[in-house]
């Protein structure tokens, strides 16, 4: 089994939100994802997806985005981005899956040796910060540890332990947060995440602490899945 990751797909099957407008790494994207997950991905191997899934505003719109993605191979692991304006409540999410879909929410899921967290994260507060940002940023570490807690319970010895967010979990400098702080007190060993996009010389692969960060943004990665190490 190997496991992919990619991130911000930003499909928009129902909703008029063409993705090329942003500069031309989005120009006929979603064929050249579809073409690179074709050549690479069975229907043994799993595929992260690190938020940021759908532009759809409701859960019917979504439907078709995900039945897009269920279309493809392999066993699709989704978790909120900061666009994922339909993902209401965690039970009616999981409720409209299409089969091969998963989605994790502050907990895990397990597949073969290969346990998989997830949670959102968001942006890492400065002295500038106001309340509220402090307030969601203290809470969503909270949820980390929630599905680290929670992957801990299904990992077994040889199990890899693979770590899904969709906020970088660090500073743009790779400086420690409190969501590395957290993350080295588990055994996780890698880390996607995406959100960022249009960033010239941003980091595709960082090592904090032995433990391997990859950016995971579509338009990023040139619209191609990352092979992760597996055990």
């Amino acid at each position: 089994m190997k496991i992919f990751a990619i991130s911000d797909l930003h499909l928009s099957l129902t909703v008029n939100k063409p993705m090329d407008i942003f500069g031309g790494n989005w120009d006929n994207y979603w064929e050249k994802i579809k073409t690179d997950w074709a050549e690479k991905v069975t229907d043994g191997d799993v595929v992260l997806i690190a938020g940021d899934i759908s532009w759809a505003m409701r859960m019917d719109e979504a439907a078709a985005d995900l039945n897009e993605i269920a279309g493809l191979k392999g066993k699709k692991v989704i978790i909120r981005g900061n666009h994922e304006y339909w993902w209401s409540s965690y039970a009616k999410v999981k409720a409209i899956l299409p089969k091969g879909v998963y989605a994790i929410q502050n907990d895990s899921l397990k597949f073969e040796n290969a346990v998989i967290a997830g949670t959102r994260g968001w942006v890492i507060p400065d002295k500038t910060s106001d309340g509220e940002t402090v307030k969601i940023y203290e809470r969503e570490k909270i949820r980390l540890k929630m599905t680290l807690d929670a992957a801990v319970k299904q990992k077994s010895g040889g199990d890899g332990l693979y770590l899904m967010m969709h906020y970088p979990p660090f500073n743009p400098d790779v400086s420690p947060s409190g969501f590395t702080d957290i993350i080295e007190q588990y055994p996780v060993d890698c880390v996607v995440y995406g959100h960022i996009h249009g960033v010239k010389g941003a980091r595709l692969v960082s090592e904090k602490n032995n433990i391997k960060y990859y950016l995971t943004s579509c338009d990023m990665i040139e619209n191609k899945l990352i092979e992760l190490p597996s055990k």
